[in-house]
């Protein structure tokens, strides 16, 4: 049933709900009026409206102490998820101002705390008053009905009704701890050195080893086996702590691999024949933040191309 089947009369006030809360928090209306700023039989009455709207008792009292009946015990949850809801919503709009719009991104955690993260803080200095909301996803997602804006995808660049703008292609590439080998005391002279491996596995890519070994020709029966994890950062950490090789990702290994905390034990790079996209609605190029945040991104790109550029020479 939805409100509009409901007379308004019988929609109870955000006051008596209140009330209602408060007394059945404290199995008191002094205390809930003290709570509240109002006085005890303001609470009462309150309560007492919201018994009449509901054609039900939410209390009964046992030697003049307040109880909750049978539906009060159901209704109160139901309460609190509605004043939770009404919390919730009234926090997150005091946090933009009236002067501002809401961008809602969405990325993969690691993508967006090592890449997008860094990059998005030229766009907040230039656009102060559009207030960045980035979440993060790890399953596929519609970006209508998670009410998101825009989104950085990994794949091949088509989806239906999605516009897409390329960021750049992937390799992944094998890391280790740099003493993790000597430690193993079997150092890796050929692919099928890999066998006497941990492998790491990222359960978003459980093919990856696979993929890597096949395409240099080689068959290792381990390449499915191994802890897993649910996030390529997840996966480069516990390389880091020695609990075996990863195979990820290179742009985003690139910190560990310039601190020396890891290692590339293998010398080949696997094309992913995949692309990190920016990806959002057709219909929405128009509205003023994504049309902003894309021009913007256009412009970025340009600019890291220019300096890959500037040190191949």
């Amino acid at each position: 049933m939805n409100l509009s089947q409901i007379p308004r009369k019988q929609i109870p006030s955000m006051a008596s709900l209140q009330c209602f809360e408060a007394s059945a928090r404290y199995l008191s209306f002094t205390q809930a009026a003290e709570e509240l700023f109002l006085t005890q039989s303001a609470v009462s009455k309150q309560v007492a409206q919201l018994e009449a709207t509901l054609q039900t008792s939410l209390f009964y009292r046992v030697r003049k102490r307040l109880k909750l009946s049978a539906a009060g015990a159901a209704y109160l949850p139901e309460v609190r998820k509605i004043l939770g809801i009404v919390e919730d919503s009234t926090l997150h709009m005091l946090t933009y101002g009236g002067d501002r719009e809401i961008l809602s991104l969405a990325a993969h955690p690691t993508f967006g705390a090592r890449w997008l993260i860094p990059a998005l803080k030229e766009f907040y200095d230039i656009y102060p008053n559009i207030h960045l909301n980035l979440k993060d996803y790890v399953q596929p997602f519609d970006l209508a009905k998670a009410g998101i804006d825009v989104a950085f995808i990994f794949g091949g660049g088509v989806w239906e009704d999605i516009e897409c703008i390329k960021l750049f292609d992937e390799w992944m590439i094998p890391v280790c701890h740099p003493t993790f080998l000597q430690d193993k005391g079997h150092p890796i002279k050929e692919l099928e050195d890999f066998k006497h491996y941990t492998l790491l596995q990222c359960q978003s890519r459980v093919a990856s080893w696979y993929l890597y070994f096949s395409s240099q020709g080689a068959n290792i029966d381990n390449c499915y086996q191994g802890p897993e994890f649910e996030t390529w950062s997840a996966c480069i950490r516990a390389a880091e702590m020695g609990y075996g090789i990863a195979l990820v990702p290179k742009f985003l290994a690139q910190e560990e691999l310039e601190r020396g905390t890891l290692i590339i034990p293998w010398d080949y790079e696997l094309d992913s024949h995949g692309a990190y996209y920016l990806a959002y609605e057709a219909q929405s190029i128009d509205i003023p933040r994504i049309k902003k945040f894309i021009t913007w991104l256009k412009s970025h790109l340009a600019n890291m191309s220019a300096l890959e550029s500037e040190k191949k020479e």
